[in-house]
């Protein structure tokens, strides 16, 4: 490789891997700044900012992660249907009932860079509460 040069990654060159992760007992926003590295790629040594250089991510057990402190109670998640009186606050206890998914989303869509790139990004990442997942077959015999 020429010194001189700056590498740039293609899109044809990129070779995206699939990892698994198992959130049982991982503190959420741990969890969630390394699967947000591994989506934008920032784990390989041939990471450029402009391109999707990451991985694809499963995330299994998702409804087993752990919140530190009483954030389960205090930590507010706000949505806005756009008309009067139309906000929402539901805590974090509250919307893993519902969603248990939607708490790691969340999180690392909002460590995602605010670009065009983010929902690419976002794609790639799978998330399950249980530990069955439709993708055993990408991920290979581990």
């Amino acid at each position: 490789m020429d010194m001189n040069k700056a590498f740039f990654l293609r899109n044809e060159d990129r070779n995206p891997k699939w990892h698994h992760i198992d959130a049982t007992g991982m503190v959420l926003g741990r969890l969630c700044t390394q699967i947000a590295d591994t989506l934008r790629g920032k784990d390989k040594s041939h990471y450029t900012p402009h391109t999707d250089a990451g991985d694809y991510v499963v995330v299994t057990n998702c409804d087993k992660i752990v919140l530190t402190g009483d954030k389960w109670d205090s930590k507010i998640y706000r949505t806005h249907s756009g008309y009067r009186g139309g906000l929402k606050e539901l805590t974090a206890r509250e919307v893993s009932k519902r969603h248990a998914d939607h708490l790691i989303m969340h999180a690392v869509k909002g460590m995602l860079p605010k670009s065009k790139l983010s929902n690419a990004m976002i794609k790639k990442l799978k998330v399950y509460a249980g530990s069955a997942h439709p993708h055993e077959a990408q991920l290979g015999s581990k």
